[in-house]
């Protein structure tokens, strides 16, 4: 296990004065670049050996979201390898020990050099101490896009989605897809799909579903060629 503290950030809160879903998704993202980083494991060990870990889906659930000058301790353990895939937990609590929120996210080892999965090699699997699986309701990975979406117009990638690898960050594609939830939408689980990378001058045009209840929105953000980078699923309701 591997955790950090920190303090809510006026640049991290929404117009409710609380934590955004995206600044927890940076949160959460950090902490495992932190962890890699301290143990050896990070951005320039990945650059030699030619390997880049891709992030094939993240869940994540909110009890609450923290609000301002609120301190909090961030917490990351991989729970698994399986071949080239490896099973990451996150969850965030207060100093009192309170859960606000906790996720799940999948990762896949690629070699770069051949462009194919790779097996994480030894000092991986030595470095990275595996820890019992977080008690949560698990949801599947790949997210069924429904029928009757709406498309929107096309957005064009710019230099500040993109992160170290030169693709769109992860982070970046929930913020894309958020900007067309209701207003005053509260979202409790944020489910991701990430299936082909999008980069620099990239069109994407985002395919919006809703349940009849508007508890639950879909979003496929596309290719002009119809196929995904990524689809979003959003779970929650209407705050007063």
């Amino acid at each position: 296990m591997y955790s950090f503290q920190s303090r809510i950030r006026y640049s991290e809160i929404g117009l409710d004065g609380r934590l955004t879903l995206e600044s927890l998704l940076d949160y959460y993202q950090d902490c495992s670049t932190f962890h890699s980083e301290d143990i050896g494991l990070g951005v320039e060990y990945l650059k030699e050996k030619h390997m880049v870990w891709v992030l094939s889906s993240w869940q994540i659930v909110v009890e609450r979201y923290p609000g301002l000058c609120e301190n909090v301790i961030i917490s990351t353990a991989p729970y698994e390898f399986k071949g080239f895939v490896g099973y990451r937990n996150f969850w965030m609590e207060t100093e009192s020990g309170e859960r606000v929120s906790y996720a799940n996210s999948i990762w896949s080892l690629m070699d770069l050099d051949k462009m194919t999965p790779a097996k994480p090699p030894e000092e991986m699997l030595t470095g990275y101490a595996l820890a019992p699986k977080l008690p949560m309701d698990y949801a599947p990975r790949k997210i069924v896009i429904p029928e009757g979406g709406i498309e929107q117009e096309k957005i064009q990638i710019k230099m500040h989605h993109l992160d170290t690898n030169g693709h769109v960050n992860n982070g970046q594609y929930v913020r894309i897809a958020a900007e067309y939830l209701p207003k005053n939408f509260q979202i409790r689980q944020m489910r991701a799909e990430y299936k082909k990378p999008a980069v620099l001058d990239d069109n994407i045009c985002a395919l919006v579903a809703s349940s009849e209840d508007q508890t639950l929105y879909t979003i496929s953000l596309n290719g002009e060629d119809g196929r995904p980078y990524s689809i979003i699923e959003f779970m929650g309701g209407h705050s007063k």
